[in-house]
């Protein structure tokens, strides 16, 4: 049986421990994913980083307060924690959200204008 992970009460998520976690972009790829397609295997995350990394910033998101990771048999599912981090940092989630929507639409078109014509 797994060992139980610590998720920090609503009211002990730091705002800066939310804003360190969130200033790394695989760590708000992973809190876009999970804000668009709600609860998700950790395996759906593979492509962002290598396994070993991943569970860093797994780890990262969930002890910073941004996600609950619950076990299901062999795998754990994430899920964001948006109530909790609307309810102790109001909008604050929807800013992030909104701005990291903004630069991946950046990156995207850069990587487009980069690519050599054929």
């Amino acid at each position: 049986m797994p060992k139980p992970l610590h998720h920090p009460d609503p009211g002990q998520i730091a705002l800066s421990d939310v804003l360190e976690a969130l200033s790394d972009p695989i760590r708000r790829g992973i809190v876009q994913r999970l804000s668009r397609n709600g609860e998700c295997s950790c395996s759906t995350f593979h492509a962002y980083a290598s396994k070993t990394n991943l569970s860093y910033h797994l780890a990262r998101l969930r002890t910073a307060g941004l996600v609950r990771v619950r076990p299901e048999g062999t795998c754990r599912m994430l899920s964001l924690r948006s109530e909790d981090l609307e309810a102790r940092f109001p909008g604050l989630l929807r800013a992030v959200l909104a701005s990291t929507g903004v630069e991946g639409a950046r990156a995207a078109r850069r990587r487009r204008r980069s690519k050599p014509s054929s």
